[in-house]
Protein backbone atom coordinates (compact mmCIF):
# COMPACT_ATOMS: atom_id res chain seq x y z
CA UNK A 1 0.00 0.00 0.00
CA UNK A 2 1.27 3.49 -0.86
CA UNK A 3 0.56 6.52 1.29
CA UNK A 4 0.95 10.03 -0.10
CA UNK A 5 2.05 12.19 2.80
CA UNK A 6 2.65 15.85 3.50
CA UNK A 7 5.12 16.74 6.25
CA UNK A 8 4.92 20.09 8.03
CA UNK A 9 5.40 21.59 11.48
CA UNK A 10 2.78 22.41 14.09
CA UNK A 11 2.43 24.04 17.50
CA UNK A 12 0.74 22.25 20.39
CA UNK A 13 -1.66 24.68 22.00
CA UNK A 14 -4.49 24.67 24.53
CA UNK A 15 -8.09 25.27 23.51
CA UNK A 16 -8.43 28.31 25.80
CA UNK A 17 -6.09 31.26 26.31
CA UNK A 18 -6.70 33.98 28.85
CA UNK A 19 -4.88 37.28 29.34
CA UNK A 20 -5.04 38.40 32.96
CA UNK A 21 -5.45 42.10 33.72
CA UNK A 22 -5.99 44.06 36.92
CA UNK A 23 -9.43 45.59 37.25
CA UNK A 24 -10.45 48.52 39.45
CA UNK A 25 -9.68 47.90 43.10
CA UNK A 26 -12.65 47.30 45.36
CA UNK A 27 -10.93 48.78 48.42
CA UNK A 28 -11.50 52.55 48.38
CA UNK A 29 -8.57 53.04 50.80
CA UNK A 30 -6.09 51.85 48.17
CA UNK A 31 -4.13 54.77 46.76
CA UNK A 32 -2.89 53.07 43.60
CA UNK A 33 -2.86 49.67 41.98
CA UNK A 34 0.59 48.15 42.32
CA UNK A 35 1.89 44.60 42.21
CA UNK A 36 2.64 43.41 45.74
CA UNK A 37 3.09 39.68 44.99
CA UNK A 38 3.65 37.55 41.88
CA UNK A 39 2.93 33.88 42.60
CA UNK A 40 3.07 32.60 39.02
CA UNK A 41 5.98 31.62 36.78
CA UNK A 42 6.10 30.60 33.09
CA UNK A 43 5.25 26.92 32.64
CA UNK A 44 3.75 26.61 36.12
CA UNK A 45 0.79 24.28 36.58
CA UNK A 46 -2.21 26.10 38.03
CA UNK A 47 -5.08 24.52 39.99
CA UNK A 48 -8.51 25.86 40.91
CA UNK A 49 -8.51 28.34 43.77
CA UNK A 50 -4.85 29.28 43.37
CA UNK A 51 -3.76 32.89 43.88
CA UNK A 52 -1.85 34.13 40.82
CA UNK A 53 -1.05 37.70 41.80
CA UNK A 54 -1.57 40.18 44.60
CA UNK A 55 -2.53 43.72 43.61
CA UNK A 56 -2.25 46.36 46.35
CA UNK A 57 -2.59 43.66 48.99
CA UNK A 58 -5.62 41.97 47.41
CA UNK A 59 -5.57 38.54 45.69
CA UNK A 60 -6.26 37.70 42.07
CA UNK A 61 -7.20 34.01 41.95
CA UNK A 62 -8.52 31.55 39.40
CA UNK A 63 -11.66 29.39 39.52
CA UNK A 64 -13.34 27.01 37.11
CA UNK A 65 -16.05 28.39 34.83
CA UNK A 66 -16.96 29.23 31.25
CA UNK A 67 -18.70 32.55 31.94
CA UNK A 68 -16.18 35.43 32.19
CA UNK A 69 -16.38 37.64 35.27
CA UNK A 70 -18.18 40.81 34.19
CA UNK A 71 -19.67 42.22 37.42
CA UNK A 72 -19.18 42.18 41.18
CA UNK A 73 -21.19 39.42 42.85
CA UNK A 74 -22.90 40.25 46.14
CA UNK A 75 -25.90 39.10 48.23
CA UNK A 76 -29.11 39.40 46.26
CA UNK A 77 -27.49 38.90 42.85
CA UNK A 78 -28.97 36.24 40.60
CA UNK A 79 -27.86 34.66 37.34
CA UNK A 80 -25.72 32.10 35.57
CA UNK A 81 -22.55 33.75 36.86
CA UNK A 82 -23.76 33.27 40.45
CA UNK A 83 -24.53 29.59 39.74
CA UNK A 84 -21.05 29.23 38.23
CA UNK A 85 -19.50 30.75 41.36
CA UNK A 86 -21.46 28.36 43.58
CA UNK A 87 -20.26 25.36 41.56
CA UNK A 88 -16.66 26.59 41.50
CA UNK A 89 -16.57 27.17 45.25
CA UNK A 90 -18.12 23.77 45.93
CA UNK A 91 -15.44 22.09 43.80
CA UNK A 92 -12.70 23.65 45.94
CA UNK A 93 -14.40 22.62 49.17
CA UNK A 94 -16.72 25.53 50.02
CA UNK A 95 -20.38 24.60 49.32
CA UNK A 96 -23.11 27.24 49.37
CA UNK A 97 -25.50 25.37 51.65
CA UNK A 98 -29.20 25.56 50.86
CA UNK A 99 -29.03 28.52 48.48
CA UNK A 100 -30.94 27.89 45.23
CA UNK A 101 -28.64 27.62 42.19
CA UNK A 102 -27.98 31.07 40.79
CA UNK A 103 -29.07 32.98 43.92
CA UNK A 104 -26.44 34.70 46.10
CA UNK A 105 -27.95 33.94 49.50
CA UNK A 106 -26.62 33.34 53.03
CA UNK A 107 -25.02 30.02 52.08
CA UNK A 108 -23.09 31.62 49.23
CA UNK A 109 -22.02 34.43 51.56
CA UNK A 110 -20.60 31.86 53.95
CA UNK A 111 -18.86 30.01 51.10
CA UNK A 112 -17.21 33.21 49.86
CA UNK A 113 -15.98 34.09 53.35
CA UNK A 114 -14.70 30.55 53.91
CA UNK A 115 -12.88 30.45 50.59
CA UNK A 116 -11.13 33.78 51.13
CA UNK A 117 -9.95 32.68 54.55
CA UNK A 118 -8.60 29.43 53.06
CA UNK A 119 -6.30 31.42 50.75
CA UNK A 120 -5.18 33.76 53.52
CA UNK A 121 -7.35 36.84 52.95
CA UNK A 122 -10.49 38.38 54.35
CA UNK A 123 -13.44 38.61 51.99
CA UNK A 124 -14.11 42.17 50.80
CA UNK A 125 -17.38 43.67 52.03
CA UNK A 126 -19.91 46.26 50.93
CA UNK A 127 -22.84 47.91 52.65
CA UNK A 128 -26.03 45.97 52.20
CA UNK A 129 -28.53 47.87 50.08
CA UNK A 130 -31.78 48.88 51.72
CA UNK A 131 -34.81 46.90 50.51
CA UNK A 132 -36.18 48.28 47.27
CA UNK A 133 -33.08 50.36 46.42
CA UNK A 134 -31.16 47.84 44.39
CA UNK A 135 -30.61 44.19 43.60
CA UNK A 136 -27.53 43.80 45.81
CA UNK A 137 -29.29 43.36 49.11
CA UNK A 138 -29.12 40.52 51.63
CA UNK A 139 -31.80 37.88 51.49
CA UNK A 140 -33.78 38.16 54.73
CA UNK A 141 -34.32 35.11 56.89
CA UNK A 142 -36.36 34.54 60.02
CA UNK A 143 -33.19 34.82 62.10
CA UNK A 144 -32.02 38.10 60.52
CA UNK A 145 -31.72 40.82 63.19
CA UNK A 146 -34.01 43.82 62.84
CA UNK A 147 -31.97 46.93 62.07
CA UNK A 148 -32.74 49.95 64.20
CA UNK A 149 -33.64 53.31 62.68
CA UNK A 150 -30.57 55.38 61.69
CA UNK A 151 -28.34 52.35 62.24
CA UNK A 152 -25.78 52.01 59.40
CA UNK A 153 -26.49 49.15 57.02
CA UNK A 154 -24.63 45.91 57.74
CA UNK A 155 -21.58 44.89 55.75
CA UNK A 156 -21.95 41.83 53.54
CA UNK A 157 -19.27 39.81 51.69
CA UNK A 158 -18.82 40.33 47.97
CA UNK A 159 -16.74 38.87 45.17
CA UNK A 160 -15.29 41.73 43.05
CA UNK A 161 -14.66 40.97 39.39
CA UNK A 162 -11.16 42.43 39.91
CA UNK A 163 -10.18 39.49 42.13
CA UNK A 164 -11.26 36.44 40.10
CA UNK A 165 -10.51 34.86 36.72
CA UNK A 166 -12.54 31.94 35.37
CA UNK A 167 -11.08 29.28 33.06
CA UNK A 168 -12.98 26.39 31.50
CA UNK A 169 -10.91 23.49 32.81
CA UNK A 170 -7.92 22.51 34.92
CA UNK A 171 -5.07 22.06 35.10
CA UNK A 172 -4.15 25.39 33.51
CA UNK A 173 -0.65 26.56 32.71
CA UNK A 174 1.10 29.91 32.87
CA UNK A 175 2.28 30.86 29.39
CA UNK A 176 3.93 34.19 30.16
CA UNK A 177 4.37 36.59 33.09
CA UNK A 178 4.69 40.26 32.11
CA UNK A 179 4.85 41.93 35.50
CA UNK A 180 6.90 41.98 38.70
CA UNK A 181 6.54 43.25 42.25
CA UNK A 182 6.47 47.03 42.30
CA UNK A 183 5.05 47.46 38.81
CA UNK A 184 1.88 49.41 38.23
CA UNK A 185 -0.97 46.97 37.80
CA UNK A 186 -2.50 47.32 34.36
CA UNK A 187 -3.51 45.18 31.40
CA UNK A 188 -2.03 41.89 30.23
CA UNK A 189 -0.17 41.01 33.42
CA UNK A 190 0.13 37.33 32.54
CA UNK A 191 -1.41 34.77 30.20
CA UNK A 192 -2.85 31.33 30.92
CA UNK A 193 -3.70 28.37 28.74
CA UNK A 194 -6.25 25.73 29.66
CA UNK A 195 -8.37 23.00 28.12
CA UNK A 196 -7.60 20.07 25.84
CA UNK A 197 -4.42 20.29 23.76
CA UNK A 198 -4.76 20.64 20.00
CA UNK A 199 -2.20 21.23 17.24
CA UNK A 200 -2.07 24.00 14.65
CA UNK A 201 0.09 23.66 11.56
CA UNK A 202 0.73 25.84 8.52
CA UNK A 203 0.82 24.96 4.81
CA UNK A 204 1.21 26.79 1.51
CA UNK A 205 -1.64 27.26 -0.99
CA UNK A 206 -0.12 24.48 -3.13
CA UNK A 207 -0.04 22.08 -0.18
CA UNK A 208 -3.52 23.11 0.95
CA UNK A 209 -5.04 21.26 -2.01
CA UNK A 210 -3.76 17.97 -0.58
CA UNK A 211 -5.45 18.42 2.80
CA UNK A 212 -9.07 18.10 3.85
CA UNK A 213 -10.92 17.58 7.15
CA UNK A 214 -10.97 14.01 8.39
CA UNK A 215 -7.55 13.00 7.09
CA UNK A 216 -5.27 11.05 9.41
CA UNK A 217 -2.32 12.90 10.94
CA UNK A 218 0.75 11.53 12.70
CA UNK A 219 2.05 13.85 15.43
CA UNK A 220 5.70 13.30 16.33
CA UNK A 221 7.32 14.89 19.37
CA UNK A 222 11.09 15.17 19.13
CA UNK A 223 11.18 16.18 22.81
CA UNK A 224 9.70 12.88 24.04
CA UNK A 225 10.40 10.67 21.03
CA UNK A 226 6.74 9.65 21.04
CA UNK A 227 4.24 9.58 18.17
CA UNK A 228 0.52 10.30 18.44
CA UNK A 229 -2.34 10.25 15.96
CA UNK A 230 -5.08 12.70 15.15
CA UNK A 231 -7.32 14.00 12.39
CA UNK A 232 -7.51 17.23 10.42
CA UNK A 233 -10.32 19.33 11.89
CA UNK A 234 -10.21 22.32 9.55
CA UNK A 235 -8.11 24.10 6.93
CA UNK A 236 -8.52 27.88 6.76
CA UNK A 237 -6.69 30.86 5.33
CA UNK A 238 -4.37 32.52 7.80
CA UNK A 239 -5.44 36.16 8.04
CA UNK A 240 -2.70 37.13 10.52
CA UNK A 241 -0.81 40.18 9.20
CA UNK A 242 2.93 40.24 8.80
CA UNK A 243 4.99 41.68 11.65
CA UNK A 244 5.19 45.04 9.93
CA UNK A 245 1.40 45.15 9.68
CA UNK A 246 1.21 44.32 5.97
CA UNK A 247 0.30 41.11 4.16
CA UNK A 248 3.12 40.67 1.67
CA UNK A 249 2.49 38.84 -1.57
CA UNK A 250 3.88 35.35 -1.67
CA UNK A 251 3.47 34.82 2.08
CA UNK A 252 -0.07 33.43 1.97
CA UNK A 253 -0.50 30.53 4.38
CA UNK A 254 -3.26 28.22 5.50
CA UNK A 255 -3.79 27.06 9.09
CA UNK A 256 -4.41 23.36 9.61
CA UNK A 257 -6.07 22.45 12.91
CA UNK A 258 -5.53 18.90 14.18
CA UNK A 259 -7.50 17.20 16.94
CA UNK A 260 -5.56 14.36 18.62
CA UNK A 261 -7.27 10.95 18.79
CA UNK A 262 -6.42 10.80 22.50
CA UNK A 263 -5.50 13.59 24.93
CA UNK A 264 -1.89 14.68 24.49
CA UNK A 265 0.39 14.75 27.55
CA UNK A 266 0.26 18.15 29.24
CA UNK A 267 4.05 18.51 29.01
CA UNK A 268 3.68 18.94 25.24
CA UNK A 269 1.85 22.25 25.67
CA UNK A 270 3.70 24.85 23.60
CA UNK A 271 5.98 22.33 21.82
CA UNK A 272 6.73 22.53 18.12
CA UNK A 273 6.02 19.08 16.64
CA UNK A 274 6.25 17.33 13.28
CA UNK A 275 2.96 16.68 11.48
CA UNK A 276 2.63 14.03 8.78
CA UNK A 277 -0.69 14.31 6.98
CA UNK A 278 -1.71 11.17 5.10
CA UNK A 279 -3.13 12.97 2.07
CA UNK A 280 -4.06 9.82 0.10
CA UNK A 281 -3.45 6.11 0.18
CA UNK A 282 -4.01 3.18 -2.11
CA UNK A 283 -6.54 0.49 -1.26
CA UNK A 284 -4.49 -2.56 -0.43
CA UNK A 285 -1.38 -3.62 -2.33
CA UNK A 286 -0.67 -2.02 -5.71
CA UNK A 287 1.92 -2.31 -8.45
CA UNK A 288 4.48 0.47 -7.93
CA UNK A 289 7.72 1.74 -9.45
CA UNK A 290 10.25 4.34 -8.29
CA UNK A 291 9.05 7.79 -9.37
CA UNK A 292 12.27 8.29 -11.40
CA UNK A 293 11.28 5.27 -13.56
CA UNK A 294 8.45 7.26 -15.18
CA UNK A 295 8.98 9.07 -18.45
CA UNK A 296 6.77 10.91 -20.95
CA UNK A 297 7.35 10.37 -24.67
CA UNK A 298 6.69 12.59 -27.66
CA UNK A 299 3.29 10.93 -27.99
CA UNK A 300 2.33 12.26 -24.56
CA UNK A 301 2.08 8.83 -22.98
CA UNK A 302 3.55 8.19 -19.55
CA UNK A 303 5.49 4.95 -19.49
CA UNK A 304 8.10 2.82 -17.78
CA UNK A 305 10.85 0.91 -19.57
CA UNK A 306 11.14 -2.76 -18.69
CA UNK A 307 14.51 -4.43 -19.22
CA UNK A 308 14.96 -8.18 -19.74
CA UNK A 309 18.62 -8.98 -20.26
CA UNK A 310 19.66 -6.66 -23.12
CA UNK A 311 16.12 -6.06 -24.32
CA UNK A 312 14.12 -3.00 -23.31
CA UNK A 313 10.39 -2.58 -23.76
CA UNK A 314 8.38 0.63 -23.24
CA UNK A 315 5.13 0.02 -21.35
CA UNK A 316 2.48 2.82 -21.25
CA UNK A 317 1.02 3.17 -17.76
CA UNK A 318 -1.58 5.14 -15.86
CA UNK A 319 -0.23 6.58 -12.65
CA UNK A 320 -2.05 6.61 -9.31
CA UNK A 321 -1.11 7.48 -5.74
CA UNK A 322 2.48 8.50 -5.07
CA UNK A 323 4.41 8.56 -1.82
CA UNK A 324 7.79 7.80 -0.27
CA UNK A 325 9.45 7.91 -3.69
CA UNK A 326 7.12 5.35 -5.31
CA UNK A 327 4.22 5.76 -7.73
CA UNK A 328 1.31 3.41 -8.34
CA UNK A 329 1.16 2.29 -11.98
CA UNK A 330 -1.38 0.38 -14.08
CA UNK A 331 -0.25 -0.92 -17.52
CA UNK A 332 -2.36 0.32 -20.48
CA UNK A 333 -3.57 -1.27 -23.72
CA UNK A 334 -3.33 -4.87 -22.58
CA UNK A 335 0.31 -4.54 -21.57
CA UNK A 336 1.65 -6.56 -18.66
CA UNK A 337 4.12 -5.57 -15.99
CA UNK A 338 4.78 -8.14 -13.28
CA UNK A 339 5.95 -7.56 -9.75
CA UNK A 340 9.71 -8.13 -9.61
CA UNK A 341 10.32 -6.95 -13.20
CA UNK A 342 13.38 -4.75 -13.82
CA UNK A 343 12.73 -1.17 -15.02
CA UNK A 344 15.09 1.60 -16.06
CA UNK A 345 15.39 4.28 -13.37
CA UNK A 346 17.05 7.60 -14.19
CA UNK A 347 20.77 7.06 -14.44
CA UNK A 348 20.46 3.76 -12.63
CA UNK A 349 20.52 0.75 -14.96
CA UNK A 350 17.92 -1.29 -13.12
CA UNK A 351 15.19 -1.11 -10.51
CA UNK A 352 12.68 -3.65 -9.34
CA UNK A 353 8.94 -3.34 -9.77
CA UNK A 354 7.32 -4.08 -6.44
CA UNK A 355 4.03 -4.55 -4.73
CA UNK A 356 3.58 -1.70 -2.28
Amino acid sequence: MISQSLITRGQVTASQHADISAGPQADKDVGRSVMTKVNAAPGQKITAGQVLLEVSGRPLFVLKGAVPAYRDLAPGRRGDDVAQLQTALREVGHPSGNDPPGVFGPGTQSAVVSFYRSIGYEAPTIEAAAPGTGESQPIETASSPVRKENEPPPLVPTLPLSEVVFVRSFPAYVDEVRTKVGDEAGTSLLSLSAGALTVEGSVTPQEKGMIRPGQEVRIYSEMTGRQFTGKVTSVSKDSSPAKDGSQESGTEKYTVKVTPSRPLPTELNGENVQLTVVAASSKGKVLAVPSSALSTGADGLTSVTERKGRTERRIPVTIGVSGDGFVQVTPQKGERLAAGAQVVVGVQPRATVGGQ
